[in-house]
């Protein structure tokens, strides 16, 4: 009963596979094309149709799949029961001596065996279509059909093309030769994909970026329309195609649209944050060009990546990388520099908090690290080993401070200048014989202007080395010392009536300093052990008083101090002083001495006193 079972599943299955196996409707098409190629009367101009027809029949496949790519995936057929099924018919039909029997289902099943390797391959391609550009898909493309190569070289190693020649006498027979040309022209059909893949990876790994955009659909509805398909071949050689045009266009416009939107919201953003207030009319004025250029630099990055079949090229992604770095540096650097700018306006119209030689310093050296990190980036971005670079900075540390040991000097040189305070900008100070008006404290130079308009640039390095005098650094009081010669025939009487009236005078005079000169001490910070009025720089002497016999007159001394430091102002108050002096010395009967030689003749003396 078991053996007439057996027999009877055997029968059923030969009846199967005679009517044909159905692979799928793609394959059963390229099965007849190329039965017709085969065929030993075709013409050339049929050939010619055929090719053709089988180039379309690979375009319209590749579109279908790529619309149906996930459910190509999770439902792929891999024609495991058929395999099961025929390898059991052929070791019943073994056992039976059923030769030809055996050599139809073994050939049958070498076909199903190439179609299931041959989905695999697809499967694997398809996954690999969602690497992250096109030169890795590429390499996973190389991988997978070399892979197929190697089972298909392995499935055709045994021959079959003898029992091709052979009368096919018995029905067996002629069911195996039907296989066995079907499995050669299975063989043909597998390459004929492997070289249409390749043919049209470019194009695949297109579609497969508009199948995870949801735009499958659309485009291949319009690659089927007949005039779309008249411009694509007039575009096609300069690597363009109606698609791509669509969609930088619908690029430009978003972009435009984008920047727009970005730059209205960005403004109302800024301008309600209340700790950026003084400051967000500054900001939004020098990063408005810099967010325009960014925005045409992304129009351009992704009309290149729409150009380039939606996938990066490495080069071109570094340059774009590197312009991005270079625009984010320049907008920080300029936001920076308005908040500096702003900062020290402040300073200027309030009461000096704080230096402006600090906010100018501290600016500078953010705007160093800002530059680094800039250049940090951009070596990163262009291709630079960033820890080999480091790791070599560690090394060539000892060298690199040793060649720039002046550089180095001068820096903590104006970091001993901020702290210790010996200057600011705007004082007027003598170091190293150049004298002059500090105009600014750099990160390596002191730049000074001088009385006959020369610019000096002195390394802040000297400045630790040198004296430096400071005339600005004072409050109260700057010194008016003059010595006063009058004649040697002038009275005792008359010079001490007229130093009392020049000390009478200064002390009355509304421009000179005495002690009773009020001066407001500010908060001193911290223990000094010097008195206030010389850690502020007040001072309220006056002297007048007579001085010396000098060779040619007797000498006045006048010592005092006008209440303003200002040079002009100084000015003034010296020479009202000094004119006051003079109507004194006159109002006194005395004259002012200048340089003279008196020669006494000792016989005409004597002469005299003798008469």
């Amino acid at each position: 009963m078991i053996k007439k079972l057996v027999l009877l599943f055997v029968f059923l299955s030969s009846l199967v596979l005679a009517d044909g196996v159905k692979y799928s409707p793609f394959i059963d098409s390229q099965l007849k094309i190329v039965y017709k190629m085969n065929d030993a009367n075709i013409t050339q101009s049929e050939i010619k149709k055929l090719v053709e027809e089988q180039e379309i029949s690979y375009e319209k496949a590749l579109d279908d799949l790529m619309a149906q790519k996930q459910k190509y995936i999770s439902e792929l057929k891999l024609y495991n029961s058929e395999i099961f099924s025929l390898k059991k018919i052929i070791s019943i039909n073994k056992r039976a001596g059923n030769n030809y029997a055996v050599l139809r289902d073994e050939v049958q099943m070498k076909s199903y065996e190439l179609i299931r390797n041959q989905n695999l391959m697809i499967k694997d391609i398809l996954i690999a279509l969602d690497s992250a550009d096109i030169k890795s898909f590429e390499k996973q493309l190389d991988k997978y059909t070399i892979k197929n190569q190697l089972f298909v070289d392995k499935l055709y190693k045994k021959d079959y093309s003898d029992k091709l020649a052979l009368e096919p006498i018995y029905k067996t027979l002629r069911q195996a030769q039907k296989n066995i040309k079907e499995f050669y022209a299975l063989k043909e059909i597998n390459s004929d994909i492997i070289s249409n893949i390749y043919k049209l990876q470019s194009k695949m790994y297109r579609l497969n970026k508009y199948t995870k955009y949801h735009l499958i659909k659309p485009v291949i509805f319009l690659n089927s329309l007949s005039i779309v398909n008249v411009i694509n071949r007039i575009l096609e050689p300069y690597g363009l195609t109606v698609i791509k045009l669509i969609f930088i266009t619908i690029v430009f416009l978003f972009i435009y649209i984008f920047r727009k939107i970005i730059y209205v919201t960005l403004e109302s953003y800024v301008l309600k944050i209340d700790a950026l207030d003084k400051y967000s009319h500054q900001i939004l004025e020098h990063i408005r060009k810099p967010i325009e250029v960014v925005i045409v630099i992304i129009s351009l990055n992704m009309v290149v990546y729409i150009y380039n079949d939606f996938s990066s090229i490495l080069t071109v992604a570094r340059i774009f990388n590197i312009i991005y770095v270079l625009l984010i540096t320049l907008m920080i650097y300029k936001v920076l520099n308005a908040f500096a700018r702003i900062k020290l306006n402040e300073i200027n119209t309030e009461d000096k908090k704080i230096k402006n030689e600090l906010i100018n310093v501290g600016i500078k050296i953010l705007n160093f690290i800002v530059f680094m990190i800039g250049l940090l980036f951009i070596l990163y971005f262009a291709g630079v080993d960033l820890t080999a670079v480091l790791g070599g900075l560690g090394i060539g540390g000892f060298a690199v401070a040793f060649a720039a040991k002046d550089t180095i000097s001068n820096f903590f040189g104006t970091l001993s200048i901020l702290f210790s305070d010996v200057f600011s900008q705007g004082d007027w100070i003598v170091i190293d014989g150049h004298e002059g008006v500090v105009v600014e404290l750099g990160l390596r130079v002191t730049t000074i202007r001088t009385f006959d308009n020369a610019l000096i640039a002195i390394p802040n390095g000297t400045f630790a080395s040198k004296n430096i005098k400071n005339w600005d650094r004072r409050k109260l009081g700057r010194r008016i010392k003059m010595s006063i010669g009058v004649k040697y025939d002038s009275k005792s009487a008359d010079i001490k009536n007229a130093v009392n009236d020049i000390r009478d005078m200064l002390q009355n005079h509304p421009e000179i300093a005495t002690h009773r000169t009020k001066y407001e001490h500010g908060r001193i910070k911290g223990a000094k052990l010097v008195s206030k009025d010389d850690l502020e720089g007040v001072k309220k002497t006056l002297l007048v008083y007579l001085d010396e016999f000098s060779d040619s007159s007797i000498n006045i001394l006048v010592y005092c101090y006008s209440k303003s430091v200002v040079w002009q102002k100084w000015l003034e108050t010296k020479e009202d002083v000094m004119h006051k002096i003079m109507e004194i010395l006159d109002r006194n009967n005395l004259e002012f001495a200048f340089p003279s030689l008196s020669i006494y003749n000792e016989d005409m003396k004597k002469s005299d006193d003798q008469a």
